[in-house]
């Protein structure tokens, strides 16, 4: 398997992704949550990067923000020298069509569609030619190991074949950050670290990598663990693999 789709834009010395103060608060009510409370991080082309952190602590919240998925209340946030923070619907649809690749813990297949038209997906959105968009849907489906899987549908595969096919699709436009939320959660432990290798092959061909997790050994794979707690940052570290 090779380890990454070609990409040919320039190597950027400046972060991937620049988050600064960032504040998000829902009402709820009468009442107002602090989903997050300031944070702040600077994450590197090419990092791998785990979130973690108990029920509460603004990890999904600070995904939805990364992913343009949401908006914050205050503060920025920077994705390939952009600011996305204040962008329209239209704009931050456009961002993470083209520059965000999402792997879901639920897969988020159309069951009704093959292998390579699920991963097709994000190209159609984007309007490109059919010829090309079939090349690199199957360049991406044999880059995951699945290239002669592509005319199956999604009930005719196993889960972490489903799973493979989601990353495939996140693939498939040469993001500048792959998003998993929780991963592996759906698989069991073997299917799961088959998972974790291909983002390792991934991470090693060069693409940025942010997942959330609440397994240690899942995190294991990153080589930066940030943990939050009550809307704050309580943990921001890099340390090597585990073997």
């Amino acid at each position: 398997m090779e380890a990454s789709l070609e990409d040919p834009r320039p190597v950027s010395t400046q972060p991937t992704l620049v988050i600064r103060d960032l504040v998000k608060t829902y009402a709820m009510g009468d009442t107002e949550v602090h989903a997050l409370r300031g944070v702040s991080l600077e994450i590197g082309r090419n990092e791998f990067v785990a979130i973690m952190g108990p029920s509460g602590s603004g990890k999904s919240t600070l995904m939805n923000m990364i992913g343009c998925l949401d908006t914050p209340t205050s503060g920025s946030c920077v994705l390939d020298g952009q600011a996305v923070g204040r962008m329209s619907d239209h704009e931050l649809a456009e961002v993470r069509n083209r520059r965000i690749g999402f792997v879901f813990q639920t897969f988020n297949l159309l069951a009704r569609a093959t292998v390579l038209s699920n991963v097709e997906l994000p190209l159609v959105y984007g309007g490109m030619a059919r010829a090309e968009r079939r090349r690199r849907a199957t360049e991406a489906l044999e880059q995951v190991g699945l290239g002669d899987r592509i005319q199956h549908k999604p009930n005719e595969l196993s889960g972490g074949q489903r799973q493979r096919v989601a990353i495939a699709r996140a693939l498939v436009n040469r993001p500048s950050i792959i998003l998993a939320d929780e991963p592996t959660g759906n698989l069991d432990s073997a299917t799961g670290e088959e998972i974790m290798r291909i983002f390792d092959a991934l991470h090693a061909g060069g693409q940025t990598i942010i997942l959330v997790t609440h397994e240690d050994d899942i995190a294991a794979h990153a080589r930066r663990v940030i943990r939050l707690r009550d809307g704050l940052i309580e943990l921001d570290e890099t340390r090597p693999r585990a073997a």
